[in-house]
């Protein structure tokens, strides 16, 4: 199929990308009134755009928009961010931190590593949650009500303690990955290390837990116990791993087709439009003239969403030459043009529902579904365990699991349904409430946050109109070249207008 439209490619730009410099980041306030604009130009290598968007994300900040351009051996990419409520960046520490975060260029001999304090109080870098003294426990199995609850009483009853951790639930599959550690008797407390043949004794037990309550066989399964090493992938983008790996991406109906029209009409005409539309949509086009694959999709707005469709395509060794990502009102929209590692586009109909039926699944295993608690408790040997166990004697069931801790208090985010799938009524948490009350267990509903989606302004501004002099301006500098490149990638995506 030939594609019409598409972003501007300059001709004589391939040949400068050999003449620039140090690659870096430029944090600008100045531009706009309602974000701030980080622009990071480097090198184009295998996963750096995967590495810019997690730490975007890791810093808690919403990514309104973003254009991405990388032809050529060389990446440039903007981003449109503000804080969980919509303000711009202030802090004067952020861009340096940036800058030595992504480009490893920048990190100077002698020199610690960064760290910053993100707006909802969590750490990024030194001094943020350390897992590398837990070992970690993986699995990816058939959902079911209490599946958590069997593992983390196995755990606790051979005296290890689950430190921090994550689970999500996606199409009847779950995954998950626990950091544990051997807990000394009376507490949380770390005691000391466990040899490899333990490790591997838990490893076998899980698995004989998961093993005896498969009521299908032959039915898929996965469980890991690996020891404490450093340089841990970071977790959510691990879980995408094992979800792709274990394909839960495969049942279910077929992606349905984008609204083209959505692409081109006006923000108030599509919010109008689409209030009713959030299911998560994708289709996928070819543009022969240049060796793409065009995919376009839209969904409901939310955080992190840049994040999972990236990691979706890194898992499918997709590379994305250049990117729109904008938002309608509620509904988030999204264009990519990508390639295969080895060359190739997304060439057959069986590849094309493949791709789209990954990235649907990318993005609904974040997708906010169910009764969202908070719980707080004191660190301690086996408060998971005894947690899980009240909600499964209530008949509830955990769609999405989010574990840390923050000194001696133990943090979790757990997202509820019945064993049925159906709503949680109020009186089975007020039940649950109680219950756990009695062992120091503080549990509270928290609603969707008030700032979210960010209220903002994502027109994008007008270039400026060249005058009769425009041929008398002293000549660009190769940054300046690049930007400019970018801009024109960005105003001649005119299917987004949001």
């Amino acid at each position: 199929m030939k594609y019409v439209s598409g972003p501007y490619f300059e001709p004589d730009f391939d040949p400068l990308l050999d003449r620039f410099g140090t690659p870096g980041v430029v944090v600008d306030n100045e531009t706009r009134e309602d974000c701030t604009l980080v622009k990071v130009d480097s090198v184009n290598r295998d996963g750096v755009l995967l590495e810019m968007v997690q730490l975007l994300t890791d810093l808690d900040l919403v990514i309104s928009k973003s254009y991405i351009s990388s032809d050529g051996g060389w990446l440039m990419d903007v981003f449109h961010v503000t804080d969980q409520i919509g303000r711009k960046l202030t802090d004067p520490s952020l861009p340096e931190f940036i800058q030595r975060a992504l480009v490893p260029s920048f990190h100077r001999a002698g020199r610690p590593s960064p760290k910053f304090t993100t707006c909802l109080g969590n750490v990024v870098g030194p001094g943020g949650p350390d897992v590398s003294d837990c070992a970690a426990l993986e699995f990816t199995v058939h959902d079911r009500p209490g599946l958590l609850s069997s593992i983390t009483s196995v755990l606790a009853d051979n005296g290890c303690h689950v430190a921090s951790g994550q689970a999500w639930t996606h199409n009847g599959r779950a995954a998950g990955v626990l950091y544990v550690t051997a807990s000394a008797s009376g507490g949380a407390a770390a005691a000391p290390p466990m040899n490899p043949g333990r490790w591997a004794r838990i490893e076998r037990l899980v698995n004989a837990v998961v093993d005896a309550r498969e009521n299908v066989t032959g039915e898929r399964r996965w469980v890991r116990a690996s020891e404490p090493v450093q340089g841990r992938v970071h977790t959510e983008r691990r879980l995408h791993q094992l979800m792709h790996d274990d394909r839960d991406y495969e049942s279910g109906p077929a992606p349905t087709p984008v609204d083209d029209e959505l692409f081109s009409m006006g923000e108030k005409a599509a919010t109008a439009r689409t209030a009713r539309r959030a299911e998560t949509r994708v289709s996928i086009d070819g543009w022969e003239e240049r060796g793409y694959a065009v995919v376009k999709m839209t969904s409901r707005d939310r955080p992190r969403l840049l994040f999972d469709t990236v990691c979706a395509l890194t898992d499918m060794h997709y590379v994305v030459f250049h990117a729109t990502v904008g938002s309608q009102g509620p509904l988030a929209i999204q264009e990519y043009y990508i390639r295969h590692k080895d060359g190739r586009t997304v060439d057959s109909n069986a590849e094309r529902q493949k791709v789209a039926r990954c990235l649907v699944a990318a993005v609904e295993r974040r997708a906010t579904h169910g009764m969202r608690v908070e719980v707080r408790a004191a660190d301690r040997s086996g408060l998971l365990s005894d947690f899980t166990r009240v909600l499964r004697e209530h008949g509830l069931s955990l769609l999405r699991v989010e574990l840390k801790r923050h000194k001696d208090e133990a943090v979790g985010i757990f997202y509820l349904v019945t064993d049925t799938g159906g709503e949680v009524r109020s009186e089975a948490v007020r039940a649950v409430q109680t219950r756990v009350a009695e062992m120091d267990i503080s549990l509270n509903i928290v609603k969707e946050a008030p700032g979210w989606p960010p209220v903002r302004k994502t027109s994008v501004p007008a270039p400026p109109v060249g005058g009769p002099q425009a041929q008398e301006r002293p000549r660009p500098s190769l940054g300046t070249l690049l930007w400019s490149h970018l801009g024109k990638l960005s105003n001649n995506f005119s299917s987004i207008r949001s």
